[in-house]
């Protein structure tokens, strides 16, 4: 049996103050401040239950960062380590918090909307996945450093339509 969990709110440090600190340590350290709109940003993505585009993240600010700080901001984020951006099969950029801060996880991806859910999968299943991903890439002679997968399907609203 295979556990799948949606996860809504991913941040593995203990607390919001945790991840919120953590994230000024890495801008810190790279040079940069850890401004009110980067704060609104990734507090945003770790309330939220799968990487978000610009505009969803815009949405959900409601018009509490303008869209050119924005993009901006992505921009700092994500060059500091603290954002990862994920490219859907729909070609828009999502972003999420990085995986050092929100936990290992993999994608559900709607084909139909572009909706994206975080979801981790149980010990024993990672596993197993761990292990085929070694042995496939050990067959290449390739070194792994990570793995992600993204399932593509339908969403119970995109299959009702």
């Amino acid at each position: 049996m295979v556990l799948i969990i949606i996860l809504a709110g991913m941040s593995t440090a203990s607390s919001d103050h945790d991840t919120e600190r953590l994230i000024a340590a890495r801008l810190g350290a790279g040079g940069s401040r850890y401004t009110s709109a980067r704060r609104l940003v990734a507090r945003a993505l770790a309330q939220s239950t799968g990487p978000q585009s610009a505009t969803e993240l815009l949405s959900s600010l409601e018009g509490a960062v303008p869209l050119s700080s924005l993009y901006r901001t992505l921009g700092v984020l994500e060059e500091a380590g603290v954002l990862a951006r994920e490219h859907g099969s729909d070609g828009i950029a999502r972003y999420e918090l990085a995986e050092w801060l929100a936990g290992h996880h993999h994608h559900l991806v709607c084909t139909g909307c572009g909706e994206v859910l975080d979801i981790a999968i149980d010990p024993d299943t990672e596993t197993k996945i761990a292990s085929l991903i070694d042995h496939i890439a050990g067959s290449a002679d390739y070194a792994v450093s990570g793995h992600r997968i993204d399932i593509e399907g339908r969403c119970t609203t995109c299959v009702e339509t």
